[in-house]
């Protein structure tokens, strides 16, 4: 089992920056493949970015790629979203989920956290 906790939404003006963060629990953390979704209202969950256990390997959304950095610490058992030049449209709840083998779909993700808020204001 893995409990996953988000942190660091928040209300950002467009153009800004955050970070969220995911602790997770366990001792297996270095196990999974760790993954950023996000949810609109009215929007289904969507893929954002997702980091290989080792952490040797990322992957983005195109909507995301080149704003938003992935990293994990597994040392810390946590892991990050940088995100930069923020836009209204990022404006979503943001869910940390880990997976034991793939990261593209959102089926492969055993372990979801509760999610944390960013609002993107214009």
């Amino acid at each position: 089992q893995v409990q996953l906790v988000e942190s660091g939404g928040g209300l950002v003006q467009a153009g800004g920056s955050l970070r969220v963060s995911c602790a997770a629990s366990g001792r297996t953390f270095s196990s999974y493949t760790m993954g950023w979704f996000r949810q609109a209202p009215g929007e289904e969950r969507e893929f954002v970015a997702a980091i290989t256990r080792s952490g040797d390997n990322t992957y983005y959304a195109d909507s995301v790629k080149g704003r938003f950095t992935i990293s994990r610490d597994n040392a810390r058992n946590t892991v990050y979203m940088q995100m930069n030049s923020l836009k209204p449209e990022d404006t979503a709840v943001y869910y940390c989920a880990a997976s034991p083998r793939g990261w593209s779909r959102s089926t492969e993700y055993l372990y979801w956290g509760q999610g944390t808020q960013v609002t993107v204001s214009s």
